[in-house]
């Protein structure tokens, strides 16, 4: 009996849109039917859901919102969703209709593949999966059935998102797992969590089932074949198929790894992964028992497709049978030699004027030269050389290599790329210099902020004294403003103290009654008996050092100025002066401090300095010039 005859839907005008013209194929999900879409007179694939999921409410919705987000996926090796609707209780998927077969009905024909070829048809499927990972969305039954061989040798990829709306079905409450368990990663089946990496687990699975004609893993119930993925171990597929060469085995062991952290990141890491494989793959790589292969694939652009491909019309002979060539009838009274060799060297004909249509057909590859150090006119005339494009990305510093030169290629040294591809150049900006801000005039905190927003660390904070600039405010930097230096670099701040009282101790009393009065106090003195050389300051009020604001009263203490200098300095004893050697003390006020020591030690003086301000010029002096003093005295600076 005709199935599609007996269809009721064949024949109808689905949402006053589709005819129904005949039914292709019938899964456990839903029903698949070729149909015209009247309006824009083409011809499209309808997947009719079957009648239990569309009377689920929740699948309804959810298959809606997986809808929309396949239709935004546009790729090359991705089955295009055209339109979603409903009609009464149907609910369908119009899609681009894709005329071939199903992976799977290729192996059922062929059995195992060539490593090679099954690449080539690994490498669109991936490319396909891999645009759908980047874009947020999960595949999550990636299986043959669900890859679609056109008749033209492209490589189709169905059934997007179909799965995660099943799990909206009240099917999966009650404990039903969703995908295929011969292809489910562990996580699945443990905990029903499905992500990129399931489904590169499923492809590895696939690319083991490629190249062996069978799955890793079987058992007399579907829960048996699903305990083996969660405790076993995927073996090499060597292990079944010796022929299988190790970079096979390396690349479905990565994927099919039981921890997901430790697969590929996404089906793009491993379409990398199988890309390089290819390339390093013999060009012909044919199992053994089998003649030359009839290849249905076109991998992605950019990709060599099967060597096998360009003999499809060889004439293949089923495994063990022999091939029987027609050939016309002789006349009886003519005996013609048997035309075996003839038709062999035409078939050996066809196959290498295949293979050299195919040889030559395929990409070229290159290495990406070393450019690092290089001008960018030198490299971009090594790169046209090899036949690659180049484009400059924005560059960065870097402390070592000098502005304008290549810093670093994407893709490195050494990677392989087809002629015309594009090598990412990115230029070294020279050493990274950072212009020290001006923060002078600001409060600490204020100078603080504005230096490391510029990128800079602050180092030491010192308060100084100065009655130019506002207490509590910047009066400069080290390194100055202005100044270039390295990121992150330490700049010491001087913060303005004010004005500060002065160190007059040990002054002659007039000298520091006169320079306090000059710098605007108000100046008291008190004279009191001490012990001290008469006439100079033993105290101050306020202490030294201490901040003041301009006109502030300050008191000096000194030694009472009655008493004569020798009997202070004898004690009383008139023939302590004859046991004395002195020295006359020179005048230095106005020289340079350094000077003014150099000659006073020469005269056999100690010498003390004391600092009243910046500068490097005597201001007072103690004893005061053309004084004398017994060798080996201390004589007093304040610059």
């Amino acid at each position: 009996m005709d199935t599609t005859t007996a269809d009721p839907l064949v024949g109808r005008l689905l949402d006053r849109r589709y005819r129904i013209e005949s039914r292709i194929a019938r899964g456990g999900m839903a029903t698949v039917y070729l149909a015209l879409d009247i309006r824009l007179d083409r011809t499209v694939a309808l997947k009719v859901m079957h009648r239990s999921l569309a009377e689920d409410p929740a699948f309804v919705r959810r298959f809606i919102g997986e809808a929309k987000s396949v239709a935004s996926l546009s790729h090359p090796n991705v089955v295009h969703v055209f339109d979603q609707g409903t009609d009464n209780d149907i609910v369908y998927l119009s899609m681009e209709y894709v005329p071939g077969r199903t992976l799977r009905d290729i192996l059922r024909e062929r059995g195992r593949l060539p490593a090679r070829e099954a690449l080539e048809i690994m490498i669109p499927v991936l490319a396909a999966l891999g645009a759908a990972h980047q874009a947020g969305m999960v595949h999550r039954d990636v299986k043959p059935e669900n890859v679609l061989m056109t008749d033209d040798g492209r490589v189709k990829v169905v059934d997007f998102g179909l799965a995660r709306a099943i799990e909206a079905t009240n099917q999966t409450r009650t404990g039903m797992m969703i995908g295929t368990v011969g292809y489910m990663a562990p996580e699945q089946v443990t905990m029903g969590a499905a992500d990129v990496r399931s489904d590169v687990y499923a492809a590895g699975i696939m690319l083991f089932e490629l190249v062996t004609g069978q799955q890793p893993y079987d058992g007399e119930t579907p829960m048996a074949v699903a305990y083996r993925h969660v405790h076993d171990t995927v073996p090499p597929p060597s292990s079944v198929a010796p022929d299988v060469p190790p970079l096979i085995d390396t690349l479905v062991g990565h994927a099919t790894a039981r921890e997901p952290h430790e697969r590929p990141a996404d089906a793009t890491a491993l379409l990398v992964a199988a890309v390089d494989a290819h390339r390093m793959l013999p060009r012909m790589s044919v199992p053994p028992g089998t003649g030359p292969v009839l290849s249905h694939t076109q991998p992605p652009a950019g990709h060599a497709m099967s060597a096998a491909s360009a003999a499809q019309s060889v004439p293949q002979a089923a495994p063990g049978h022999t091939l029987i060539q027609p050939r016309a009838e002789a006349p009886a009274h003519r005996a013609r030699r048997p035309k075996w060799p003839l038709v062999t060297l035409a078939a050996v004909l066809v196959v290498v004027v295949g293979l050299v249509g195919w040889y030559i057909a395929q990409p070229e590859y290159v290495a990406v030269p070393s450019l690092i150090g290089s001008k960018l006119t030198d490299a971009e005339r090594e790169l046209a050389a090899r036949g690659l494009q180049v484009r400059e990305a924005d560059g960065q510093y870097d402390e070592k290599l000098a502005e304008g030169l290549v810093l670093s290629t994407s893709p490195g040294p050494g990677a392989e790329l087809e002629e015309g591809s594009t090598v990412t150049l990115v230029l070294s900006l020279g050493p990274e210099r950072i212009v020290v801000p001006n923060v002078s005039g600001m409060t600490g905190n204020d100078a603080r902020a504005a230096i490391a927003k510029a990128g800079l660390t602050v180092g030491t904070v010192s308060r100084v004294p100065n009655a130019g600039v506002e207490r509590d405010k910047v009066i400069s930097t080290s390194p100055q403003v202005g100044a270039k230096v390295k990121k992150n670099a330490r700049i010491k701040i001087l913060v303005s103290a004010g004005l500060v009282m002065p160190d007059v101790s040990g002054m002659p009393k007039d000298e520091a009654a006169g320079y306090l009065g000059g710098q605007g106090f108000q100046v008291q003195v008190n004279e009191v008996d001490d012990d001290a050389e008469p006439c100079t300051v033993i105290a101050q009020s306020p202490k030294a050092k201490a901040e003041v604001n301009q006109g502030a009263p300050v008191m000096i203490t000194v030694a009472r100025c009655q008493t004569d200098f020798w009997q202070w300095f004898s004690g009383g004893d008139a023939e302590a002066r004859d046991d004395q050697q002195f020295s006359l003390v020179p005048g230095v006020i106005g020289k340079n401090v350094k000077d003014a020591e150099a000659e006073l030690e020469a005269l056999g003086f100690k010498v003390k300095v004391q600092r009243l301000a910046n500068g490097g010029v005597v201001q007072y002096q103690r004893p005061l010039p053309n004084s004398e003093r017994p060798s080996g005295s201390t004589v007093y600076l304040w610059q």
